[in-house]
């Protein structure tokens, strides 16, 4: 069987599968999580300018955007896909270097929202998503990551597989769905390497893509089921050529939704090991800027690739900078919303210490990318000492996750302010509910 047809023949035995409660749980958590990081995306670039340009198909349909508007399904996937993405607030799993909320929970509730889904469908339909998606990242790897945008590639197959989940596609159109999405997948790094407003794009732009292979399934339209594992496939042009042959072993078994990070900072997740390291060391020894000689981060490569900014000039380009998001954990103790507030950004105190800090690949926490994500940090005082963290895994990945009531601290603090405080714990409660829910 080809990759495609291995998912879809998993796809036609899930619409049967009682799924476990810990499993619709993590579901809801991941919904949580989408929404604390859609409203504070609303408010950023290039929300206003997609809204205009999508106005041709706002104001009818089913489906909703992210501020209440009526939109159709494809525009509301695009526009929320791009809006949960855009403050880089959003999950992610760990081992496929992807965020897969974004894609696959904007494409998810468009299609349900569009087919008059109930909660508990649309819950199922993200997760198949999520398993999907997951399981492509995996195997592209990391020559897959080198220079594409996991997000916007492999997130068009969390959003196909979501949605035709939601259209009942049975195992022949399920496949067709991720054939003729493979052929949509697309997102550059070099996107995100100059300051630019293109990365939130490749979320939406997945979104909408997976949305739309999975409405062309369903008419009828076929893809090439090779597509993943051909010889002029996904795999060979866009990795180096992967083994596909064990990409289905554990669906239905292990569920990666249940393993997911969900950020406690905001900003570039690759910097977050550091941010830990830094305020372990800050909280413990009482650090003051003041006191501080010199800092040395050490990390794995890719996060020295991506948070490259040396010298960030915007909000967008401090989310992308080590030194400036180390030197607000030391200096601040908080790297959240604030940290990019032009006060923040523009802090000498902040500016003065980054050009103390030094950032290196560590060989060994470099060999344990993805599945690791650690930092060390090494503070010289101006007296003399040497101050060492070493932070293994990141506050919010699985092995230190984020708790249902930090996770509902995250929601309240990023939707609060767009919404107003008692809206947004009464959509809280409605969320820990959806199960239940007749309609999304």
């Amino acid at each position: 069987m080809y990759a495609t047809e291995v998912f879809g023949s998993y796809a036609e035995r899930y619409q049967k599968q009682v799924l476990p409660d810990e499993v619709i749980h993590h579901a809801k958590r991941a919904v949580i999580d989408w929404h604390a990081s859609l409203f504070p995306g609303l408010s950023t670039a290039p929300l206003a300018q997609l809204e205009h340009v999508l106005a041709d198909d706002l104001d009818r349909g089913r489906a909703r955007l992210g501020n209440g508007r009526a939109a159709t399904a494809r525009a509301a996937a695009l526009f929320n896909g791009t809006a949960a993405h855009a403050a880089e607030i959003d999950d992610s799993f760990r081992d496929a270097m992807y965020h897969p909320g974004a894609a696959t929970i904007a494409a998810a509730l468009a299609a349900s929202q569009d087919a008059g889904a109930d909660g508990l469908s649309f819950l199922r339909a993200l997760i198949l998503g999520y398993e999907v998606s997951t399981r492509i990242g995996v195997v592209m790897g990391r020559p897959h990551y080198r220079y594409w945008h996991n997000t916007g590639t492999v997130g068009s197959f969390g959003a196909a597989a979501a949605a035709a989940c939601v259209l009942g596609l049975g195992e022949q159109r399920f496949a067709d769905a991720l054939a003729t999405a493979a052929t949509f997948t697309a997102g550059l790094q070099q996107a995100f390497r100059m300051d630019s407003m293109s990365k939130p794009l490749h979320a939406g732009r997945a979104a909408e893509a997976g949305l739309l292979a999975a409405q062309l399934a369903a008419q009828g339209v076929t893809g090439a089921l090779d597509v993943l594992d051909g010889e002029a496939g996904l795999g060979q042009a866009m990795s180096d050529g992967p083994d596909w042959s064990r990409v289905g072993d554990t669906l239905g078994s292990d569920f990666h939704i249940t393993r997911l990070t969900f950020k406690n900072h905001i900003g570039c997740g690759h910097a977050f090991a550091a941010i830990d390291a830094a305020l372990a060391l800050r909280e413990k020894h009482g650090l003051k800027v003041q006191d501080i000689a010199r800092v040395r981060v050490e990390t794995y490569k890719p996060a020295l690739d991506i948070a490259c900014y040396e010298k960030p000039e915007s909000a967008n380009e401090a989310r992308f900078s080590m030194r400036y998001v180390v030197a607000t954990a030391l200096a601040r103790g908080s790297v959240r919303l604030a940290a990019y507030e032009p006060a923040q950004l523009e802090d000498r105190s902040v500016r003065e210490l980054m050009e103390r800090i030094d950032v290196h690949v560590d060989p060994e926490i470099d060999a344990a990318f993805p599945g690791k994500r650690s930092a060390r940090v090494d503070v010289l005082t101006l007296g003399g000492d040497r101050l060492i963290h070493m932070q293994p895994d990141r506050k919010g990945d699985p092995e230190l996750p984020l708790s249902d009531a930090e996770l509902e601290g995250k929601f309240l603090e990023l939707v609060s302010p767009a919404i107003g405080d008692t809206p947004a714990r009464a959509m809280l409660a409605r969320l820990w509910s959806l199960e239940s829910a007749r309609s999304v």
